[in-house]
């Protein structure tokens, strides 16, 4: 309120209407500018909201089967410095991004990339469709990369990403930023935990079939604020993380990409060949399992970062109450008395 009352007796002790709008529009812009940088995106692992999907998860059905990389100077703003004998990154194999994430990386210096293929093509499904694991040894120490797709290695589109990590000051070497303010970049979550992306945030992209992602391009974002050297998220923002890195591990890290959608039939996703119903699926309020045989059989409903959230058993039917959760993918999963093991992906609006 005294802000207020400051602001209109500022505006109107003027005496220059042309000087009046000039300063309105000005506070507007500083308005919209300020809220623009408060704007909220995923939290950290473990923290109510994140989207980050753990390595074990379920919900994973397969991973890249090839990977090429262009490594990247240790320090894009003079290619004089060296590490080990070498101006660009060495360490890790590029046998390392391909396979099931472990951790064993490959690190890609500055705006060095790394094309991953896969034999089977990701699809566009409900939420997410792949997820991308670099090895961030904590929640705030964050290397970034943008994520291109293609459908034939030639034409890429970009996620639209967002970087609100103020960018008055570089962010030093081994600085931190602020997760929440970072959407559609890879390496948003620490090691063991994947940045999950969904087709659905470029199906207007022309050139590309979502139904046929056969190569994924990952490039370190740099996040060097000197020009010519600095980058730009897709809203124009300078993208600003830990740098320089001069070292032989400098850069984005590459570990895995896991893939939760492809063209390949999903277990237990044909509801006339299964002994388990879902309904309905999304999910509002409660939802109702149906088994077709008498047997008792184990249900577990877990988050995508492993979380356990249900666990029980049911007889021909049951009913769950789903209402307290909030909305996003879940994973269930249905253990036979044979020992066979049915999974389903819920979606919960």
């Amino acid at each position: 309120m005294i802000f207020s009352t400051f602001v209109v007796d500022w505006l109107f002790n003027l005496k220059d209407v042309n000087l009046i709008i000039f300063r309105l529009i000005n506070i507007i812009i500083m308005v919209l500018s300020s809220t623009c940088l408060l704007a909220q995106y995923a939290p950290p692992v473990g923290q109510s909201g994140t989207t980050a999907m753990y390595k074990d998860s379920s919900a994973f059905i397969g991973w890249a089967s090839t990977c090429i990389v262009e490594r990247g100077y240790i320090n894009i703003s003079d290619t004089t410095i060296s590490y080990f004998g070498s101006n660009k990154t060495t360490y890790g194999s590029y046998l390392y991004g391909s396979g099931p994430a472990d951790e064993l990386v490959i690190s890609l210096g500055d705006q060095g990339t790394a094309l991953l293929g896969f034999e089977v093509p990701i699809v566009n499904r409900k939420g997410p469709d792949f997820a991308v694991f670099e090895n961030s040894f904590g929640d705030t120490f964050l290397e970034l990369a943008f994520v291109d797709v293609s459908s034939d290695g030639q034409h890429f589109v970009r996620f639209p990403s967002v970087s609100l990590t103020p960018d008055i000051q570089q962010v030093n070497s081994f600085d931190t930023i602020d997760a929440t303010k970072i959407n559609n970049l890879a390496g948003k979550y620490r090691h063991g935990y994947g940045t999950p992306f969904d087709l659905d945030d470029i199906k207007d992209s022309s050139g590309i079939d979502l139904n046929h992602i056969t190569y994924i391009k990952i490039t370190d974002a740099g996040g060097c604020l000197t020009e010519p050297f600095v980058t730009y998220d897709s809203q124009g923002h300078k993208i600003n993380d830990p740098w320089p890195t001069p070292f032989d591990t400098g850069g984005f890290d590459i570990d895995a990409i896991g893939v939760i959608h492809d063209s390949t039939k999903e277990t237990g996703d044909d509801e006339n060949q299964t002994a388990i119903k879902i309904y309905p699926n999304p999910v509002m309020k409660t939802m109702t399992i149906e088994s077709a045989v008498q047997d008792q059989i184990k249900v577990k409903l877990t988050d995508l970062t492993g979380r356990i959230l249900l666990m029980g058993n049911i007889t021909l039917k049951a009913i769950f109450d789903l209402s307290s959760f909030p909305a996003g993918m879940y994973i269930a999963s249905f253990t036979m008395t044979d020992g066979t093991t049915i999974t389903k992906k819920i979606t919960k609006n």
